[in-house]
């Protein structure tokens, strides 16, 4: 494994695992997930720039749009939540409730 793919894979993983392992508010949920993303496209450009087929180029440009998109409902969700329940921790939600 080249040093380069194992450093995308542990940012992902790193990603993953604090996402698993940090539940305590929305924000920090959401953080992690954006670094997963980041890392996803990152890992995407180089391998689009290894190939260098012009077809596959605007993928990595796909993924980042995705991201924004995913960020942007992110804020939105967490905006809300911080409106109804004046809090974002992930404890004090219940999806249940209307």
């Amino acid at each position: 494994m080249t040093p380069i793919r194992f450093a995308f894979s542990s940012a992902f993983l790193l990603g993953l695992m604090g996402l698993a392992l940090n539940r305590a508010h929305l924000l920090s949920a959401l953080l992690c997930l954006e670094g997963m993303m980041l890392s996803l496209f990152i890992a995407l450009s180089t391998w689009a720039l290894h190939l260098n087929s012009m077809t596959f180029a605007i993928a990595p440009m796909v993924l980042l749009a995705f991201s924004a998109c995913e960020a942007s409902a992110g804020l939105a969700l967490l905006v809300a939540t911080a409106r109804t329940h004046g809090t974002d921790r992930l404890k004090n939600l219940n999806l249940l409730q209307c």
